[in-house]
């Protein structure tokens, strides 16, 4: 709500895929399924096959059984029926009107045969088609989640938390209703489409020309209004992930919002987001809706002609005569409504389902956008093991920024040597978290290296480097697990005693206890129920689990009272001990003993020494402790 990325969810991706490109993807997720996709094609072929061919029989019928029937009935001679017929009469004698009838029942029974058969093989179509959409769902969830775990930091710092959920959720949702049930339906049109267009050009191909004279005008309303309605669900799949992001935004910082009395202005910014996503909506359906009464128009009026072309033929008017040299008949016209019809309900349901199809094909841009991200931190196809860490850190002439054009360190160069605790402070701003990120490979230098043991981090593998160094971060989290399993999360492998242990050594021993279910009791989300100070003992824990050869402490003690600070520093020193520690600190009292004192000020190191040596040159540390006691020890 107060970033700047949802400025950039508005503009137009350059990275949206083509629909033939997107539909393709999607189609490669099918290929392991591809026995159930086969079963799922035939079973919608015998429906195609169906509806087309059931439309014949009913041509057929009256062709065949019913006109002979009337002409019986009226004392007229029967002639021999036409080898098209399904019940074929045998000989050349005529057939009374009792025989025409028996056939016109057992024709009946064969076409009911087949609506069943028909209806059966729809059913089990959804079915398969189901089976294998659930399965592809879970992978595209499986393989998203990946991706979002192998992507750098910088990524969620350029996006909002609720829009990447957005697209877990939401996105894969639409996506799965659509793969499951409406893939089917929008399929089965298609086909019956193609195969209905055969049938009409196979029976007769001038009178098919003829019946689907209006098809080229069907396709160009259903290009223009579609691409309009994709471009604009495009639009509304964005603005739902900025409701989302909007949303976890306003949870996370209800406290905020109340303390400070923004309860309306979240509100009237929510209400803005909120509309942005329904006029998108309504513009997407207003294009959608439009489609399903411009076709069906146009499908009504190829049936108009059909019925105009064959009345005229069968009453001898005009000069049509006998399309293709092929006697037009009753049936034969009839038929031919009857397919125009059956050719209409599929054109009718693809605009029907269009709305959900535009809307899945849009959230699918979005699934693969996110599939397509690349992390920024990339290993070396030879990085190496780094093997066991001695402790020595190095800086040389390091420039970054997170933003072009916004520089963070200039030319920063500092050197620790295995077992030093190098103390980093200085203003808000200063760049003091920035080396902190460095040096366990969150972010790559513009400029510069950054070495452990004299080697380069990049030439080494991200979890042989990340695996030795310990973080306790200001803003401590906690997973929605026991207290057991928080701790032990930094090492999977670890006992309840030794768990116990590091817990001791943290001095959060005695508050876990003092809990219903001690160690087993479950936190609530980001340890809900817990105290700051609770909270970070049992970060603190979890890094002395860990056993690394680097310590990096960013505001560890920031969130605890004077006497837990002290019990706490009392344990991180026996801790640091032999371990190269880096400390970023405000409270100064805490870093006196720091073997290294780096001051930094507008991303430079603009002092560096020990505690008294700064304080006796009496600059911008001096000035800096000062602010924070009234006497300085000399």
């Amino acid at each position: 709500m107060f970033g700047d990325s949802r400025f950039v969810l508005d503009q137009e991706t350059s990275k949206a895929q083509s629909v033939s490109r997107t539909l393709g993807r999607l189609a490669g997720y099918f290929r392991p399924y591809w026995a159930l996709m086969l079963l799922t094609l035939a079973l919608i072929l015998v429906v195609a096959w169906a509806e087309a061919y059931t439309a014949v029989l009913i041509g057929q019928a009256v062709d065949c059984y019913i006109t002979p029937a009337l002409a019986a009935a009226e004392g007229e001679t029967v002639a021999a029926a036409s080898s098209n017929c399904w019940f074929e009469r045998t000989g050349t004698g005529d057939w009374t009107r009792n025989q025409l009838l028996r056939g016109l029942g057992g024709l009946m029974l064969f076409t009911t045969a087949i609506f069943v058969g028909s209806a059966v093989s729809r059913a089990f179509s959804f079915y398969t088609m189901a089976a294998a959409g659930n399965r592809i769902i879970k992978r595209l969830r499986t393989s998203l989640f990946a991706r979002l775990h192998s992507l750098s930091l910088g990524y969620f710092s350029r996006n909002e938390t609720g829009d990447v959920m957005s697209r877990l959720t939401n996105d894969l949702e639409t996506l799965q209703q659509n793969l499951s049930f409406m893939l089917v339906s929008v399929l089965l049109s298609i086909v019956s489409i193609v195969w209905i267009m055969f049938e009409m050009l196979r029976t007769n191909w001038r009178f098919g020309l003829i019946s689907m004279a209006v098809m080229p005008l069907m396709y160009l309303a259903t290009n223009w209004l579609s691409g309009r309605a994709r471009r604009e669900f495009r639009k509304a799949r964005r603005e739902i992930g900025n409701i989302n992001a909007d949303l976890q935004e306003n949870i996370s910082g209800v406290r905020e919002m109340q303390a400070f009395v923004r309860e309306g202005a979240s509100s009237e910014a929510f209400r803005e987001v909120n509309a942005a996503n329904r006029d998108a909506n309504i513009k997407a359906v207003s294009y959608t809706a439009a489609l399903n009464p411009s076709l069906e128009a146009l499908g009504y009026l190829s049936l108009a002609v059909v019925t105009l072309v064959g009345g005229m033929i069968l009453l001898d008017i005009g000069a049509f005569g006998a399309l293709g040299g092929q006697v037009i008949t009753l049936g034969l016209v009839i038929t031919y409504i009857n397919l125009v019809q059956r050719l209409i309900q599929p054109i009718a349901q693809i605009a029907v389902l269009w709305t959900n199809v535009q809307s899945a094909i849009a959230g699918s841009e979005r699934i693969f956008e996110l599939l397509d991200e690349r992390p920024d931190i990339v290993e070396r196809p030879d990085a190496a093991d780094l093997g066991l860490l001695r402790g020595e850190v190095e800086l040389e002439r390091v420039v970054h920024s997170y933003e072009a054009g916004e520089i963070v360190l200039r030319e920063v160069s500092l050197r620790a040597q295995p077992g030093e605790t190098v103390a980093i402070v200085g203003p808000t701003g200063a760049g003091k978290t920035t080396i902190l990120n460095l040096i366990p490979r969150f972010y790559d230098p513009e400029a510069g290296t950054v070495r452990l043991d004299g080697r380069d981090v990049r030439d080494v593998t991200k979890d042989s480097l990340r695996r030795q160094i310990g973080i306790v971060l200001q803003d401590t989290f906690l997973f929605n697990d026991t207290i057991m399993n928080n701790i032990r999360f930094s090492r999977a492998d670890a006992t309840d005693e030794e768990v116990m242990a590091v817990a001791r050594l943290a001095h959060a021993h005695d508050f876990i206890l003092s809990l219903e279910d001690g160690y087993d009791t479950v936190l609530g989300e980001r340890g809900g129920g817990l105290s700051q100070g609770q909270r970070q003992l049992l970060s603190i824990a979890r890094a002395i689990l860990a056993d690394p050869r680097i310590l990096i402490l960013d505001e560890a003690t920031s969130s605890v009272d004077t006497r837990t600070e002290r019990q706490i520093q009392a344990a991180l020193e026996e801790l640091m001990r032999g371990r190269t520690s880096f400390v970023v600190a405000h409270r100064l009292s805490t870093i006196r003993n720091a073997d290294q004192v780096l001051m930094m000020r507008e991303g430079q190191i603009i002092e560096r020494g020990t505690h008294e040596s700064l304080l006796r040159r009496q600059g911008a540390y001096h000035e800096l402790y000062t602010s924070q006691f009234e006497t300085v020890p000399v």
